[in-house]
């Protein structure tokens, strides 16, 4: 369960897995959210379209139909491995689906036979559509099936979700088949094995890589830390490095705390299955006006675990329960490919 991404973190993450992203006219504020909540986002939804061509493709699910008005999806995926973006928010795409599905999603956990259509999937579901008629005989091109996988999984990458969290309209719906020509549980196993590489990683690059890559992500979303409680932050996602890497890396935080507080923030190894190997806890005091601690440390992480950052907070006065903000966060550094 998170809080969508913004439609700027959206194109970033799109970019950064290595796909060719077309912007389609007003998509950052086309939108159904006028008709319904948008969020908290659980999962993401593979669709195919039943039409052909492109452009036709593109604009129907832009627009839509009298019957059901556009957007029709978020990204539209076509037969050359482009994503076109449609609109940002709530968009017409995933119709009334099954709870007990839902849960699935939630806990990331096998998904049961969808049987009932009875919680409202456009609120919990980033969509794409893919260009394909769906009737098990239009070809499904290899750049094509590529821009799905990664597509989904630079949604997961930044909500620190596995391949469970992607789903396809026939598993939601009954009724759906959608989409038709392959499998999902093989589109699971690309987005799995993706999700244990760096960001834009393509298969058959080099592993042997003795030069360092950079690491530098920055997030300007406030982020409200309560009292004595460590919290996972985000700096453009909370996944900040996964695959087998060695790293050294410093987190930069901009937080508005009071004189005299402590601030402790510590980087951690997520496992899958949800423990964690710990760093050591860096502390800084916080100082009049804006504090700006760092925080630093070096490790290696294996190819299945996911690196984090945490943060807590400890205000001068210990009964004092007023939550503080970190008003931005940076994380610079090198990774080597292990």
């Amino acid at each position: 369960m998170a809080t969508p991404m913004t439609a700027g973190s959206f194109l970033k993450a799109l970019k950064a897995e290595g796909l060719t992203v077309v912007e389609v006219g007003d998509w950052r504020d086309h939108n159904r959210n006028h008709k319904g909540p948008w969020g908290p986002v659980n999962g993401v939804m593979i669709h195919h379209t039943v039409t052909r061509g492109s452009a036709a493709t593109v604009e129907i699910c832009r627009k839509g139909y009298d019957s059901l008005p556009g957007p029709l999806c978020h990204g539209v995926i076509t037969k050359d491995g482009r994503v076109h973006l449609v609109g940002y928010g709530r968009a017409n795409h995933a119709g009334l689906g099954d709870d007990d599905v839902l849960r699935a999603v939630v806990a990331e956990k096998p998904l049961p036979r969808d049987n009932e259509a009875n919680t409202d999937g456009n609120r919990h579901f980033y969509g794409f559509e893919c260009e394909n008629l769906g009737d098990g005989k239009d070809p499904w091109p290899a750049a094509q099936l590529d821009a799905i996988e990664r597509a989904a999984a630079a949604v997961c990458r930044h909500h620190g979700w596995n391949e469970r969290s992607v789903i396809g309209h026939l598993e939601w719906q009954p009724g759906k088949i959608d989409p038709r020509g392959f499998t999902m549980a093989s589109m699971r196993a690309r987005v799995e094995e993706r999700l244990t590489h760096p960001a834009g990683w393509t298969p058959g690059d080099s592993e042997e890589e003795d030069m360092p890559r950079a690491i530098s992500r920055s997030d300007g979303d406030d982020q409200e830390i309560t009292p004595r409680e460590w919290t996972t932050l985000s700096v453009d996602g909370v996944d900040l490095l996964t695959g087998a890497s060695h790293y050294q890396a410093t987190a930069y935080l901009r937080a508005d705390v009071p004189s005299g507080s402590t601030l402790q923030g510590r980087f951690y190894h997520l496992r899958p299955d949800g423990t964690r190997w710990t760093g050591p806890i860096v502390e800084r005091v916080g100082t009049s006006g804006d504090s700006f601690p760092d925080f630093g440390n070096s490790g290696s992480i294996v190819a299945t675990e996911r690196l984090r950052f945490e943060f807590v907070y400890y205000p001068p006065d210990s009964g004092d329960e007023t939550p503080v903000t970190v008003t931005s966060a940076k994380v610079r550094g090198l990774y080597w490919e292990a």
